[in-house]
């Protein structure tokens, strides 16, 4: 069943919403739909307060492992971390974190994949406490996986052989649609049914995000992914600031599912 996962996305050392496709390394055209009041405990706290499970603590550029790490320890080994992640500091973070999810440290610079690195890391974490974050841009009529704050397109397609070679050094993938993320416009249904269909034969958690607007987007990706996709809510949500979906809602739809 599709259940709400929450996620804290830290930039600056502050919890933030920002607008995925506009994250670069100069900031020059970062768009951001919210600043927090609150430091990242807060949100650990509050997440674990309501058993929302699987959430993820994403580090977005440098300056960020102390409130990474005031989040993880506000609710220890309850929260995943990913931001930075390989293979000489996966065990320290996982001295805090239930996962870690390892991203840009899969590629090489020039975005050709890697799969030695995530062989090797996979036996350092063990499959099951290691997330592979396969967000992506859409390309064509098909998916690319992107590195570097979502603005470098790889050479590893986001398919169903991808996800099915990939599945046995991870038992789970966090997609988060960059062209749609932080726009609040509506979910990307293509390739959250492709997900769903991609893994269909796999034992693997997938957890999307990207554009969810509406609690209603819960039972829409249920529905469409036949409740083998789990969702994000970010910038719609009210406790980032957003008017468009209630964190009560939420807990509501996961306590009845």
């Amino acid at each position: 069943m599709t259940k709400f996962v929450g996620c804290i996305d830290l930039h600056g050392g502050e919890v933030k919403q920002i607008v995925g496709g506009t994250l670069s390394e100069k900031n020059e055209s970062l768009r951001t739909n919210f600043v927090s009041k609150h430091k990242s405990d807060y949100y650990a706290s509050l997440y674990k307060n309501h058993k929302v499970a699987g959430c993820h603590v994403i580090k977005l550029g440098p300056n960020n492992d102390e409130a990474a790490k005031l989040a993880l320890q506000a609710a220890p080994k309850f929260l995943q971390v990913g931001g930075g992640i390989n293979d000489t500091n996966c065990l320290e973070w996982l001295e805090y974190a239930s996962k870690v999810i390892v991203t840009s440290w899969l590629f090489d610079k020039q975005g050709h994949f890697q799969l030695d690195n995530l062989k090797k890391i996979s036996r350092i974490c063990g499959r099951n406490r290691l997330v592979v974050d396969l967000s992506c841009r859409r390309v064509n009529n098909g998916w690319v996986v992107a590195m570097n704050k979502w603005q470098t397109l790889t050479d590893l397609p986001l398919n169903r052989e991808t996800l099915k070679s990939l599945s046995a050094y991870t038992d789970e993938f966090l997609i988060h649609a960059a062209d749609v993320e932080g726009l609040c416009r509506g979910i990307d249904e293509e390739l959250v049914s492709q997900l769903s269909q991609w893994t269909e034969d796999l034992e693997v958690k997938l957890v999307y995000a990207g554009g969810a607007k509406s609690v209603q987007d819960l039972q829409l990706v249920e529905k469409v992914s036949k409740g083998k996709v789990d969702l994000t809510f970010g910038s719609s949500l009210d406790i980032f600031g957003g008017s468009l979906v209630k964190f009560q809602d939420c807990i509501e739809w996961n306590e009845a599912h």
